[in-house]
């Protein structure tokens, strides 16, 4: 019976066939990008919960980690933007 990191293993595996099919399919650089980001930052959540086993500890520490993946992925984003907009 499959569990958890078999799903997650699954779902890394759709999430990075989506990351090499994004920049073909969508004409606009910048909403490439946020779309690539966006995968990158469900990619990083699914590792750090599930991998990293995450999920079973308090709140607080989830938050953060989850917080530390929001912030890399803006960052990265707003890098992007800044290099398009120049």
């Amino acid at each position: 019976m499959p569990d958890r990191l078999d799903f997650t293993w699954i779902a890394l595996i759709g999430l990075a066939v989506a990351t090499i099919l994004v920049p073909p399919l969508v004409p606009r650089p910048l909403l490439g990008n946020a779309l690539l980001l966006v995968l990158a930052a469900v990619k990083g959540r699914r590792i750090a919960l599930d991998f990293l086993d995450l999920r079973a500890v308090p709140a607080l520490w989830r938050g953060l980690v989850s917080a530390w993946i929001l912030v890399v992925v803006l960052f990265a984003w707003l890098t992007s933007a800044v290099v398009a907009l120049i």
